[in-house]
C-alpha cells in the first residue's frame, strides 16, 4: 500500500484533496439525477451540455489563471476558491429550471479551473524527490479513484434516507473543510517577483511548452482516448440504466462506482507498472485498452437484456482501469517538461488542452446517444480512441531521454553556455532539455 510522504504541508493538502472530491462525488450523482428530473429519457443530453459547459470554463480560465498562479499568494488563492465553491454549491439544491443548471456549473466550475493547476503546481515544490512526487500522483490518482468508487456507494447510502438535492450541502461542505486544511498548511512562497511577462504571454507560454514537446503532444492525444470513453460513462451511464435498463438510482451510483474500483485497482498497481515499464509504453498501452473495451460495448447493446447490466459492470471497470493508468503518469511527464517557474502555466495548459477534449467528446456522447442510439455512439466514440492512440504512438518518440544533446547558434548567455564546445560553427552541449527562452523548439 502507498504510504503518504511525510511532508505535514502535504499530507494537509492531501486530506484537503480527499475531502474536496468526496463533494465533488455526491454533486456528479446528484447532477445526473437531477438532469433526470428535469429532462427525463433526454438526460443524457441535458447532462452532456451541462458537461460541455463546464469544460467551456475549464478550457477558457484555466490558462489565464496559470499565469496568475506564479504572481498570487499561493495559500490565499486557494483557501479563496475553495470557499467560492462551496457557496455556488449551495446554490444547486434549488435549480428548477435546466439553464440554472448550466449557469451554476460554470460559475463552480470556472473556480475550478482557477484551483486545480495552482493545486497541482504547489506540490512539486512541497516534494522535490522523485520518488516522493511519484508517491504522490499515485496517491492523487488513488484518491478520485476512492472519490470514483466510495462517492457513489456514499451518495446510494444517503438516497435511501434523503432526496438527492441534498446530496449538495454535503459538496458544500467538502469544499469549506478543504479550506480550513489549506488554510492550516505551510506553503512555501511561490509568486514569482521577478517575471516580468505580459499577461498575454504569461497566459500562453505553458501552451506553448505543451505543444512544443513531443512527449506531451502524446499526452494530449491518449488525453483524448481517456475523454472518448470516460465521457461514455459519465453522460450516458444515468439515462441508460433508469430509462433502458429500467432500474433505479441506487444502480446509477452501482454502475459509476464500478468505474471507480477499476481506476482504484489500477491507481494501486500502477507503481509496480511504472517500474516495469516506460510511461510510453504504460499509456499508450491502456489507451489502447480504452479502445477495445468501447468497441466490445458497442457488440453488448445487441445482447439479450438480461446480459446487459452485468456486462456493463465489467465493462465500466474496464474503462476505470484504463482512464487510470493512462492519466496518472501525466504528471511526471508534466514535471520532466519544465522548469520549476514554468510548472504553474504548464499545468493549466495540461489542464485547459486535456478538458478541450472533454469539451468535444461530452456533447458528442450526449447527441449522439439521444438521436443514434448507443450502439452507434459506443463505436464513434471507439473510433476516436483508436485514432487518438495511434497519433499518440507516432507522436511520441520511443526512445526520449531527458538529457539531450543539441546545439545552438550562438554564444548569447555565458552562463548557460559556460560547458559548450564550438562545433562546425554551432555551439554543441549536452543537459535536460525543457522548451524555455533559449529553448525554442524541440532538437531534431
Amino acid at each position: 500500500m502507498l504510504a503518504v510522504p511525510g511532508n505535514p504541508a502535504y499530507r494537509r493538502l492531501f486530506t484537503a484533496q480527499v475531502l474536496a472530491l468526496t463533494g465533488t462525488g455526491l454533486a456528479t450523482v446528484a447532477l445526473g439525477l437531477l438532469a433526470f428530473d428535469l429532462a427525463g429519457p433526454d438526460a443524457g443530453a441535458v447532462l452532456g451540455t451541462a458537461l460541455a459547459v463546464k469544460m467551456v470554463a475549464y478550457v477558457g480560465i484555466a490558462p489565464v489563471a496559470g499565469a496568475l498562479a506564479a504572481r498570487l499568494p499561493r495559500k490565499a488563492l486557494l483557501a479563496t476558491l475553495d470557499l467560492t465553491r462551496a457557496v455556488i454549491a449551495l446554490a444547486l439544491p434549488w435549480v428548477d429550471q435546466i439553464w440554472q443548471v448550466y449557469l451554476l456549473i460554470f460559475l463552480l466550475q470556472a473556480a475550478s479551473a482557477a484551483f486545480t493547476p495552482a493545486f497541482q503546481a504547489t506540490i512539486p515544490t512541497l516534494l522535490p524527490d522523485e520518488r516522493d512526487y511519484t508517491r504522490a500522483l499515485s496517491l492523487s490518482r488513488l484518491s478520485y479513484d476512492l472519490e470514483a468508487l466510495l462517492s457513489p456507494l456514499l451518495a446510494a447510502a444517503l438516497l435511501t434516507v434523503i432526496s438527492y438535492d441534498l446530496l449538495f450541502v454535503g459538496t458544500s461542505l467538502g469544499f469549506a473543510a478543504s479550506a480550513v486544511l489549506v488554510v492550516a498548511a505551510a506553503l512555501p512562497r511561490t509568486t514569482d517577483a521577478r517575471t516580468t511577462d505580459r499577461t498575454l504571454d504569461a497566459t500562453t507560454r505553458g501552451i506553448r511548452i505543451y505543444l512544443a514537446t513531443p512527449r506531451l503532444r502524446g499526452l494530449l492525444a491518449v488525453h483524448l482516448a481517456v475523454a472518448a470513453a470516460g465521457s461514455m460513462v459519465l453522460v450516458n451511464t444515468v439515462a441508460y440504466v433508469r430509462d433502458q435498463l429500467a432500474l433505479d438510482n441506487t444502480a446509477v451510483a452501482l454502475a459509476l462506482a464500478a468505474n471507480g474500483l477499476g481506476s482504484l485497482a489500477a491507481a494501486l498497481a500502477l507503481p509496480r507498472v511504472l517500474d516495469r515499464f516506460p510511461d510510453r509504453t504504460a499509456m499508450i498501452r491502456a489507451s489502447g485498452l480504452l479502445a477495445a473495451t468501447l468497441l466490445v460495448a458497442a457488440c453488448v447493446t445487441t445482447w439479450p437484456a438480461d446480459w446487459n447490466w452485468p456486462a456493463l459492470l465489467v465493462l465500466w471497470t474496464a474503462i476505470g482501469a484504463g482512464s487510470s493508468l493512462v492519466l496518472t503518469p501525466g504528471g511526471r511527464l508534466l514535471r520532466r517538461s519544465a522548469h520549476p517557474h514554468d510548472l504553474p502555466a504548464l499545468f493549466a495548459a495540461d489542464f485547459s488542452l486535456s478538458h478541450a477534449c472533454w469539451l468535444l467528446c461530452y456533447p458528442l456522447a450526449g447527441w449522439l446517444a439521444t438521436t443514434a442510439g448507443l450502439t452507434t455512439t459506443l463505436l464513434v466514440l471507439g473510433g476516436t480512441t483508436i485514432t487518438a492512440t495511434t497519433f499518440a504512438a507516432r507522436v511520441w518518440p520511443t526512445h526520449d531521454p531527458e538529457t539531450v544533446e543539441h546545439e545552438h547558434d550562438h554564444h548569447c548567455d555565458h552562463t548557460h553556455l559556460h560547458d559548450a564546445e564550438l562545433v562546425n560553427g554551432r555551439w554543441r552541449h549536452t543537459h535536460p532539455y525543457r522548451i524555455d527562452d533559449l529553448h525554442t523548439r524541440w532538437p531534431a
